[in-house]
C-alpha cells in the first residue's frame, strides 16, 4: 500500500484576458472530478478572486492521497481550457492558457520552548562595577531546535539577563519563520509570470 503524501498545487491566469481567469476555475472543476475517480483529496488553500463573479486568478490547491505525485504532475505546466468566450462572442480565439507548478508545503511555524533553551551563566566583560566583576551575571542562552546563540549581559541581575536572554531568542524564532512565509509567497508569486501560451502539457473541453 502507497504512503500517503501531500502536495500542493497552484493555478494562475497570469497576465492573461478574463476568459484565462474563467478558464482556472474550470479546469480547477475538472481536476476535482478526476481526483474524486483516483482518490486524491483535494482542499483549497488560497484564492484570487477574477474581476467576473465565480472566476479565479490563482487558486492554490493541497493535493494528497497515496498517489498524488504522479497525478499531480498531469496537471502541471502549460493548462488549456479549450472553449467559446463566455465574455466576448465574436472572438474567434478557443484556447485559453493556464500556468499550473507544484509547491512544497509551509514550513510549520516554530513553537517556542522555554524548555528547549540552555541559559548558561557566564562571567560579564567589560565595566560595571564591583559586583558584576565578581558575579556571573551575565547569560548565554542556546535554543537547541535551531542554534540559535545570544549572549545578554545588559543588566546587573542573573534573573534579568536570562528573561532578557528568553525573549531575544523568542524575536529571533519569529523572524526566522516570517522570513520562510516571505519566501514562499514570492515564490507562488513569480508563478503569475511563467505562463508560456500555446503547447500546452494537457487540454480540457468542457
Amino acid at each position: 500500500m502507497s504512503a500517503q503524501q501531500e502536495l500542493r498545487l497552484l493555478l494562475s491566469a497570469g497576465r492573461g484576458p478574463q476568459e484565462c481567469a474563467w478558464a482556472v476555475t474550470e479546469l480547477v472543476r475538472a481536476l476535482e472530478q478526476e481526483a474524486a475517480l483516483l482518490g486524491v483529496t483535494v482542499r483549497h488553500l488560497d484564492e484570487v478572486p477574477g474581476a467576473v463573479r465565480g472566476t479565479h486568478l490563482s487558486v492554490l490547491l493541497q493535493l494528497s492521497g497515496p498517489e498524488v505525485l504522479g497525478f499531480a504532475r498531469s496537471w502541471s505546466g502549460t493548462l488549456c481550457w479549450q472553449a467559446p468566450s463566455p465574455y466576448r462572442p465574436g472572438v474567434g480565439r478557443k484556447n485559453w492558457y493556464v500556468v499550473a507548478e507544484l509547491h512544497g508545503a509551509d514550513a510549520d511555524r516554530t513553537v517556542f520552548s522555554v524548555g528547549d533553551v540552555d541559559l548558561v551563566p557566564c562571567r560579564t566583560g567589560g565595566p560595571g562595577g564591583q559586583h558584576r566583576d565578581k558575579a556571573s551575571t551575565a547569560v548565554r542562552a542556546t535554543y537547541r531546535p535551531t542554534g540559535a546563540v545570544v549572549v545578554v549581559d545588559t543588566e546587573r541581575r542573573l534573573s534579568d539577563n536570562k528573561r532578557l536572554a528568553l525573549t531575544l531568542l523568542r524575536q529571533q524564532v519569529e523572524n526566522s519563520d516570517a522570513e520562510v512565509e516571505r519566501a514562499a509567497g514570492a515564490a507562488r508569486w513569480r508563478t503569475h509570470d511563467q505562463l508560456v501560451r500555446g503547447n500546452p502539457t494537457r487540454t480540457e473541453r468542457p
